[in-house]
């Protein structure tokens, strides 16, 4: 398909580094969880709405990569599925924010709120609408859904490196 032909190499890229971090995301919760049981158990729904939805998020992104590799054979199919993909993960962001608003274990902060539910979310609107005007205009659709992947990548890393160094500095008060 012409259409999806020049994002061979921005597939490849973003999809291979969405896989990396999902391994190394498990290596630091891995980590991370060599703590106290009482303390695993008093975190355990901050984990469900900080930990998890970043592999959730590289997730997306190496599955937004595979689709764009794959030999479709008309391109309202790829729409469909990335508008039933965004559709999805907006609802999930939605039940993100309310573990995050229900869990107990820390107080979230203004940094949190954004890359924790209004990005992702962003992300995951820019990917449903891509679903719909991808069909008449290829190119924005196209953009729109490089634009979401890059923004779940870098909101994935950003909320990794925000975990690990919480958890750092903060055990290391204790």
């Amino acid at each position: 398909m012409p259409e999806l032909t020049e994002w061979g190499n921005f597939y490849v890229i973003v999809g291979s580094a969405g896989g990396a971090l999902i391994g190394l995301q498990f290596v630091v919760m891995t980590l991370i969880s060599e703590r106290t049981p009482a303390r695993v158990a008093r975190t355990a729904d901050a984990g469900a709405a900080f930990g998890t939805p970043n592999v959730v998020h590289f997730g997306i992104v190496l599955l937004l990569s595979a689709i764009g590799s794959m030999p479709w054979r008309g391109f309202g199919y790829v729409c469909l599925v990335w508008g039933i993909i965004g559709v999805a993960a907006m609802a999930y962001t939605v039940l993100v924010l309310r573990r995050m608003r229900t869990q107990r274990a820390y107080k979230p902060v203004f940094e949190d709120w954004l890359f924790h539910a209004l990005l992702p979310f962003v992300a995951y609107v820019m990917l449903t609408v891509s679903g719909f005007i991808a069909r008449s205009h290829a190119r924005r659709g196209l953009f729109f859904v490089g634009a979401a992947t890059l923004l779940l990548l870098f909101v994935g890393i950003h909320n990794a490196w925000d975990a690990v160094t919480y958890h750092i500095y903060h055990h290391s008060k204790e």
